[in-house]
């Protein structure tokens, strides 16, 4: 069986469709949207009016790129979910009538579980069982992955996601948006022991970033009181001392996990794993610890059909369907099969 699969990814952001063949992804097809830098944030309505404008362009350039015809392939793979509903809906929708005109399957996909199965899309790719830190500006998760579809969520956060605490601390400190790369670069040129913030300590596996941004709040507002310019002198320290304890609060429960399950098979997955200090941060914990460490290649941290073709690949082998009432309004669980 060697299956050829359109995968179309349309969650926040970025349009992106991808072709697979035989469980190898022959491209990565992505338009990324700026009209939201000047609102500081995603706006879903713009979000999916640019799908709308990309998607058929995008899928083109899929096949195209790819040299695989309409007629060869085997099905269409979507984002399902978690993700912006009207966003969603562009692809699903796209993708259902592509795969109703060619009377070809449906597969949909979670999208965290297709950060996780990011992993498999180059070489070297992790061992079974092994523990992925999934994280971004939605989700903060640590997954127990058993095989390619036996998914366990060990532990989440209880508020916030930590991409989403990098970008508020990113905009408390004014900096322009996207704030958590704009931080990551600062943090580069900073002290990362010149602050110390209070944080959260959760039980069992769990995160919980509403302190840490709390605290965050308070002590720029307390320092600006004292000196109007500190932000401007001081930006790199404060960007690299936010970014270490965040860092540091997000290792100390993969430690906990490696230990305790006995697991030394590590990755990390979603847009925050682009993030150079978490990188070079989970690097040196694993050489202390034993651990064997993966690392996605930047182009698939962020949001991408990559991913999602390559857990269309592992569900077309598993006989695993959907059908054409397939909708983003239900949810669909990290573990479903």
């Amino acid at each position: 069986m060697h299956p050829k699969i359109l995968a179309i990814e349309s969650s926040c952001d970025e349009t992106s469709a991808s072709v697979i063949s035989n469980g190898k992804v022959l491209n990565n097809v992505i338009a990324s949207q700026s009209v939201h830098h000047k609102y500081g944030g995603v706006v879903p309505e713009l979000a999916s009016r640019a799908h709308q404008k990309n998607i058929v362009h995008i899928v083109n350039e899929a096949l195209r790129s790819s040299g695989i015809n309409t007629e060869e392939l085997d099905a269409i793979a979507f984002t399902k979910g978690p993700g912006l509903l009207g966003s969603l809906l562009v692809g699903v929708s796209f993708a259902k009538s592509m795969a109703l005109a060619l009377d070809i399957p449906l597969i949909e996909v979670n999208h965290m579980q297709a950060h996780v199965l990011s992993h498999f899309i180059e070489d070297p790719k992790p061992g079974f069982p092994f523990l992925c830190l999934t994280v971004s500006g939605g989700h903060t998760q640590i997954i127990l992955v058993k095989e390619h579809l036996d998914f366990t969520v060990i532990g989440e956060t209880q508020d916030d996601a930590v991409g989403e605490a990098f970008d508020k601390a990113a905009k408390i400190m004014g900096l322009p948006y996207p704030g958590g790369p704009m931080i990551d670069r600062l943090a580069k040129d900073g002290n990362p022991d010149a602050f110390v913030f209070p944080y959260t300590s959760m039980p069992s596996y769990n995160f919980s970033f509403s302190g840490i941004k709390t605290a965050f709040l308070y002590f720029i507002r307390d320092e600006l009181a004292k000196n109007p310019s500190f932000i401007e002198e001081r930006k790199n320290d404060i960007s690299a001392s936010i970014q270490k304890h965040l860092v540091k609060m997000l290792l100390e429960k993969l430690e906990k996990a490696s230990f305790e399950l006995n697991i030394k098979e590590i990755a990390i997955a979603g847009g925050v794993s682009a993030n150079s200090g978490l990188r070079s941060a989970l690097k040196v914990k694993g050489k202390q610890l034993g651990w064997n460490t993966f690392i996605p290649d930047f182009q698939y941290c962020t949001d991408n059909a990559a991913m999602v073709a390559m857990v269309a690949h592992y569900k077309y082998l598993n006989n695993i369907f959907t059908d054409l009432n397939a909708s983003p309004l239900a949810r669909m669980p990290i573990d479903a099969k």
